[in-house]
């Protein structure tokens, strides 16, 4: 039996993994209490083709996620040219990465016997908890703000959830949304609160390892509130604790030019993040003026040396157009990594062996 605890990220108060509350009284958010065995390619499980092939790694606290994985996982990485690798994580069930950590997050809520949840989202991850909640016989509200991509409020609905449109900016929404689940009591299934959602984002860096029997030099990664880039950390600092890796690769965090807090707080030396008020932007997967895990993210960003870069507004579309041409027809919040990648590029011609992910599919973010 795994020994699987939350522990506060403020105080350092623990609690059984059964809590319901969303974050700890005193206001910090949980984190996992949670040692994984030492990493081996040897412990997979090879017949299983979705993201659960890592359980031994995974914090799962029984077989729930038997009934509700949809084959998430195992995507592809292809080589877009002789310095770019593309990881095709829109190849999901639901057309983006965090089928990864909803399929976790879901089979949790399962495993303790939730019967109803509520979600905010730009749009990727609420249609993700929508399906898999759906899997699970989970009732689910996804609060969404307006100006949310026409096609994911369409696949939010289909997959049978409540889908509401909430006025004003990303942010307003995930307080409107966060204000419910406290006033009725509801679970709060968020992809940026809720820890186990990151057991289910770092197994892209399992995958990437398995595939490759390596890690890139470079990553990029888009952060908006930076649930890949934790999940990612987590993986690599395993990894690298079971002598798999023998160092950490260099990550370039990719914030959108018109909604950058996290930048802003690295270019001034601060450890703490600035609220900044975002302006309209194409990469709305990232347009998070203020990130709840913002300060755990630069504590590890000086850790390991992360770099944060922007991705220039007006080379986004160009970028999309450049990735179509080569057949991958993605989003805008993804192209804008490419982006950030070709201005990197052209600043640092030396720069090779790059791995970028696909995070989500193009036709849901045409307007």
């Amino acid at each position: 039996m795994k020994d699987i605890h939350y522990v506060c990220s403020r105080c350092g108060r623990t609690a059984e993994s059964t809590e319901l509350a969303p974050c700890c009284s005193c206001g910090g958010l949980w984190d996992l209490e949670y040692k994984a065995d030492s990493f081996s390619l040897d412990d997979i499980i090879a017949d299983d083709w979705s993201i659960f092939r890592y359980r031994k790694y995974i914090a799962l606290e029984d077989g729930a996620f038997e009934g509700i994985t949809l084959g998430e996982g195992m995507t592809p990485v292809i080589a877009l040219d002789d310095n770019v690798l593309l990881k095709m994580d829109y190849f999901m069930p639901t057309l983006s990465f965090k089928d990864r950590g909803a399929a976790v997050l879901v089979s949790h809520c399962k495993s303790i016997g939730v019967k109803k949840v509520v979600q905010d989202s730009s749009g990727n991850a609420g249609n993700s908890v929508a399906a898999y909640c759906a899997r699970a016989g989970i009732q689910c509200e996804i609060f969404v703000p307006e100006g949310a991509s026409p096609k994911k409020i369409e696949l939010i609905r289909a997959h049978g959830a409540v889908c509401t449109i909430v006025p004003g900016s990303r942010d307003h929404c995930a307080d409107v949304c966060r204000s419910k689940a406290r006033e009725q009591h509801l679970y709060y299934a968020n992809h940026v609160f809720n820890p186990f959602f990151y057991e289910g984002t770092k197994t892209y860096i399992y995958e990437v390892f398995e595939q490759l029997h390596r890690i890139p030099s470079c990553l990029f990664i888009p952060v908006g509130n930076g649930t890949l880039l934790l999940g990612c950390i987590i993986a690599l600092e395993h990894l690298l604790a079971s002598s798999i890796i023998n160092e950490f690769p260099k990550i370039i965090a990719v914030q959108s030019e018109n909604c950058n807090p996290l930048y802003a707080a690295c270019e001034s030396g601060s450890t703490a993040v600035p609220k900044v008020v975002c302006t309209p932007t194409l990469a709305e997967g990232i347009a998070i003026g203020e990130p709840m895990r913002g300060t755990q993210i630069l504590a590890l960003a000086r850790k390991h040396a992360i770099s944060f870069v922007l991705a220039p507004e007006d080379g986004i579309l160009e970028a999309r157009a450049l990735l179509a041409r080569q057949g991958i027809y993605c989003e805008h919040t993804t192209a804008a990594t490419y982006a950030a990648y070709l201005k990197c590029k052209q600043q640092n011609p030396e720069l090779t062996d790059c791995l970028i992910p696909m995070c989500g599919a193009g036709l849901k973010s045409d307007h």
